[in-house]
């Protein structure tokens, strides 16, 4: 393994294990101020117990996400030392103000997690919004840094200079709010639906079938809604991509060749020697639809962009596949959820809606680990759109091969780790909150 994609795996590695625990810590405390406010407004102990779990979940993603989030501060300035010199200066000020956004999730955490019988009741309750407020605002800063990359603005680059610097304007470029909206409701699904198979499984199990259903309820409400809401979030964001980023268009959907009436293409394998799709079905005219509002619409295919400038197809395209075959099952389930609500409440007592729900509790973070493929990948051969090459970026140092060797390992043994945890803090739930006198001296 050459320096150059042993630098790009380590950065594909340490960001797709840290946007699973960035997803859950911009979510899971919104669940946690649920129950919590549900125990302030009925006394229903099976909520403040639900909310003390919950507490301890988010402690442990808490904790591991500023582990992984600390890693990829360095490997920043590590791998991509000339990226950082010249962008630093330039969109650093999300990332300031992203750790603003730390130190008051921290805090806010702290004073949750002791805060218990010493705050209070409301107040206490208060610090568990902040702690999710604060997470969700760290989180879509760090997608503005992110968007700035696909759509660099806030300076004036001359002569290979960067000048005239503007950092509000490159913190709100113009690809800002289309990722934003998309990556937070991303994250509600995502997280809302694990959580919710989760529980679903134990409420099969017959495992404290009071305290699962009360979370089962929370969380997949969350995770449907934000299901329903995510088609409109990635219209707007194509719509976004077809204007600013006409190569990655193409690549995601496997558009060789510019024409009018545009065929959307589903799944497939692309055959990029040569310039076709096989074993996909295409509809006429909806990729023009969907990327600008008219079935006639001429899209751009790879055949307008320079070669060099073209980012590889088959990743891109297979991966956007996944991540809407997914949003689209996820869209099916919570369509049915919301059914059993509505019309058929006798559906949220039968074991095939339970059993769905656990066979998605993988499907959101597949999803989004498949949409950041979609926007890395897609966004090559630049680490900035347009401006500079991710080749030109990577540090001259040799050796990295096998620091992704030994990250790889840390973060597998992360792995590990936060895995038993959650599985004894889920199997200890029943043995602490099954009986009623148990229940009561909570």
């Amino acid at each position: 393994m050459d320096d150059f994609l042993a630098a790009r795996s380590q950065m594909a590695l340490s960001l797709g294990f840290h946007i699973i625990f960035s997803c859950i810590g911009m979510v899971m405390p919104f669940f946690m101020a649920v129950s919590h406010f549900q125990w302030l407004r009925s006394g229903d102990v099976a909520y403040k117990n639900l909310t003390k779990a919950w507490s301890k979940g988010v402690a442990i993603f808490f904790a591991t996400g500023a582990v992984s989030g600390t890693v990829l501060s360095f490997e920043l300035g590590l791998l991509w030392p000339k990226f950082m010199e010249h962008a630093g200066p330039i969109f650093g000020m999300p990332f300031s103000l992203e750790g603003t956004a730390f130190f008051i999730e921290a805090i806010a955490l702290g004073f949750f997690l002791y805060g218990w019988g010493r705050f209070h009741p409301w107040f206490h309750w208060f610090t568990g919004v902040v702690v999710g407020i604060s997470g969700l605002a760290s989180g879509i800063l760090v997608v503005a840094a992110n968007a700035w990359m696909n759509s660099p603005a806030g300076f004036d680059f001359v002569n290979g200079q960067y000048l005239n610097i503007d950092p509000i304007r490159a913190m709100f470029n113009d690809a800002w709010l289309s990722q934003a909206i998309h990556m937070s409701l991303a994250a509600f699904a995502a997280t809302g639906f694990a959580v919710a198979g989760v529980h679903a499984l134990m409420i099969l199990k017959r495992r404290n079938v009071q305290f699962h259903t009360r979370a089962f309820q929370i969380a997949a409400l969350f995770a449907a809604v934000a299901a329903v809401l995510q088609p409109l979030s990635g219209d707007f964001s194509a719509k976004d991509v077809a204007r600013r980023q006409p190569a990655k268009l193409a690549a995601m959907e496997a558009h060789f060749y510019t024409e009018k009436r545009a065929s959307l293409v589903l799944g497939g394998l692309p055959d990029e020697q040569g310039k076709k799709v096989d074993y996909a079905i295409k509809i006429p005219g909806m990729l023009s639809f969907l990327a600008h509002g008219n079935f006639e619409q001429e899209v751009t295919g790879l055949d307008q962009i320079p070669v060099a400038d073209q980012p590889p197809v088959l990743v891109p395209h297979v991966a956007f596949q996944l991540m809407v075959g997914l949003g689209m099952a996820m869209v099916a389930l919570s369509i049915l959820y919301f059914i059993a609500i509505w019309r058929k409440k006798r559906w949220l007592r039968s074991e095939w809606l339970l059993k769905l729900f656990v066979a998605a509790t993988p499907a959101g973070f597949l999803a989004v680990e498949a949409g950041w493929t979609v926007t890395e990948v897609g966004r090559q051969p630049w680490i900035i759109n347009g401006v500079m090459r991710t080749a030109d970026a990577v540090t001259p140092m040799p050796g990295i091969a096998y620091s992704f060797y030994l990250f790889s390992a840390v973060y597998v043994s992360l792995s590990v780790v936060v895995i038993f945890l959650l599985y004894r803090q889920i199997k200890m739930v029943p043995e602490l909150y099954d009986q009623p006198a148990q229940l009561a001296a909570a």
